[in-house]
């Protein structure tokens, strides 16, 4: 089946998470993406510990982030390897790295030199801080952009250490950002027959993502704090404890709050004037949590999210992976993907979260190993392999 992205080539110089995972949504879509590794590989295929190997020479980190994917190897620092870099770009759509600002430069792989030879090239610069501005030239990683995006002070328990989110928020987000940004290019570029430069960062993504928070600042002129689970414009919003965990429950509206209320058989909770209204319980969250809890101690989490919504309360469980991965409605959506791997055999990965009817996403490549489409590759550009590929 014809796939989005069909007869797409995409050139990838990007390692380990933020580049790996913009290239992937762009695989997964159906685009030929051919990784780029030098001589050692991916940092990911050697990252974690002994728990995270692989049968053969990668570890799982690699194998997340890279399905779909065909792998050369070229050292760009050699004349030879360039050569063959130049003729990969001249037959391709986009080119995305994850260098410092001005290693590709001095690599003779910037968008200068690259678009020279190939106008209609579409190139992607995801980095730490982006091309320009005082932090360009510093290192990137998801914690330090998390840092200093202000994630990090909104995340966590109130009047706690500054805590990082527990997923790499500033890698993932950027991957999105800049796929968005190639397919948004690839668009234009049917308008106007020019491939054109796109230039993202760690830092701009995770501060992206930070809607509300930045909306309370501008509009009340407080800093935001952690608030733990709690929700910045509404309340209840946030996790509870039950008689046998936490569960997490949401009442919006003033309907779902007076469900709630019936429902915890606490009608005077509905009475309260602390709790009348959204300004009022969020006046007064602390004393609103202790009220729910106190009230939700009585059955058991699954009890609970059974009856709220039979009332229309949104309400659900706290999961760890373990039970994520044993719910019914993770496999009900297909996101789970068994992948045969020619060295560690059935692997697990993620399954796409996006569904298209005409042009459904499916796994067509395991993880590749270092280099394992060199030959191929350098045959489709009309090389000689040389025997080391």
């Amino acid at each position: 089946m014809t796939l989005a992205l069909d007869g797409v080539r995409i050139v990838d110089l990007t390692q380990v998470m933020g580049g790996p995972f913009c290239t992937m949504q762009l695989a997964d879509l159906g685009a030929d993406v051919i990784k780029v590794e030098p001589p050692g590989g991916d940092l990911s295929r050697s990252m974690g510990g002994a728990e995270l190997e692989m049968p053969g020479d990668d570890n799982a980190p690699f194998f997340a982030l890279n399905r779909n994917k065909r792998s050369i190897v070229l050292d760009l620092t050699t004349e030879r390897d360039r050569a063959i870099f130049r003729a990969l770009v001249r037959t391709a759509d986009v080119l995305v790295e994850s260098f410092r600002p001005g290693v590709t430069k001095r690599l003779g792989a910037d968008y200068d030199a690259m678009s020279a030879i190939n106008p209609r090239l579409i190139y992607a610069s995801i980095s730490g801080f982006g091309q320009t501005g005082p932090y360009a030239n510093r290192p990137g990683f998801d914690l330090i952009a998390q840092g200093m995006s202000g994630v990090m002070s909104v995340t966590g328990d109130a009047g706690g250490a500054p805590m990082k989110c527990g997923v790499p928020i500033a890698d993932l987000s950027v991957g999105l950002i800049a796929a968005n940004g190639v397919l948004a290019a690839l668009i234009a570029r049917e308008k106007t027959g020019r491939g054109q430069y796109i230039d993202t960062s760690l830092f701009e993504s995770a501060l992206a993502m930070c809607v509300w928070e930045t909306t309370e600042y501008w509009a009340s002129g407080e800093t935001p704090r952690a608030m733990g689970s709690a929700h910045r414009l509404s309340a209840p919003y946030q996790a509870f404890r039950t008689s046998d965990g936490h569960m997490t429950l949401a009442a919006l509206t003033s309907q779902q709050w007076l469900a709630l209320c019936a429902t915890l058989d606490s009608p005077e909770l509905a009475k309260d004037p602390r709790f009348e209204t959204n300004a009022a319980r969020m006046a007064n969250r602390p004393a609103l949590a202790r009220e729910i809890e106190y009230a939700l101690a009585r059955h058991t989490t699954a009890e609970w999210v059974d009856r709220l919504l039979a009332v229309g309360v949104p309400a659900g469980p706290i999961h760890d992976f373990a039970q994520v991965f044993a719910d019914q409605h993770t496999y009900a959506r297909r996101m789970v993907e068994d992948i045969e791997h020619p060295v560690a055999g059935r692997v697990r990965t993620l399954g796409f979260p996006l569904k298209m009817s005409d042009t459904p996403l499916r796994v067509r490549r395991a993880p590749p190993l270092l280099g394992q489409h060199g030959a191929e590759i350098l045959r489709e550009l009309g090389m000689e392999t040389g025997g080391d590929q």
